[in-house]
């Protein structure tokens, strides 16, 4: 009886061991994180691509907002389709853009990994993320409050006096009634 057999117990190569041990667990991982990183510096997106793609997904947003304003799921999944999708062409929307052009200005910031647009207008004066690009794609973020497609007065008649004098009706209303100082003289069950 032979318990121990040469042949089940084989010595591992020392890649394997590497691939099993702690540290080279972690030494893979920091290698497929640094090969990442440098795959997403290589594909940012450039200012013009970014800028183009940010308006088409702006048009695209202000054709297919139907809905109901500031409901945030749809918003999501229209932005998430405006991804795969280009604007429709066939649609006479230049009122609109002009509009958008007119009251908002949107600016792309280059960053290490990815590319940001942010639009400024007059309700968000410090900017408003509405796209990020990373690897090679353009992702809008794009909800309706943040831009700003109408301005007009807060209030009107601003010369108008906000208490008015009521005129007298021309009918008798009576006489003052004999109003005499309540004082109070403690409580009459005690």
């Amino acid at each position: 009886m032979d318990q121990f057999n040469s042949n089940t117990y084989k010595k591992q190569s020392l890649g394997s061991e590497f691939m099993h041990s702690c540290l080279g667990k972690i030494i893979i991982l920091t290698l497929v994180i640094i090969v990442l990183l440098i795959i997403a510096v290589m594909t940012v997106p450039s200012d013009q691509v970014m800028a183009a793609e940010m308006e088409d997904n702006v048009r695209e947003f202000l054709q297919d907002n139907d809905s109901i304003k500031g409901d945030g799921i749809d918003q999501a999944v229209d932005n998430f389709s405006n991804i795969f999708t280009v604007a429709d062409s066939t649609v006479d929307d230049h009122e609109i853009m002009e509009a958008y052009h007119k009251y908002n200005d949107l600016r792309i910031f280059k960053h290490a990994l990815y590319s940001s647009a942010i639009v400024f207008n007059n309700l968000h004066p410090m900017g408003v993320r509405i796209g990020v690009g990373v690897f090679g794609v353009v992702i809008p973020t794009i909800e309706y409050p943040d831009l700003l497609l109408d301005v007009s007065a807060v209030r009107r008649e601003y010369n108008k006096k906000l208490i008015q004098d009521v005129p007298l009706p021309d009918q008798y209303v009576g006489e003052n009634p004999n109003l005499k100082p309540y004082h109070y003289k403690g409580n009459p069950d005690d």
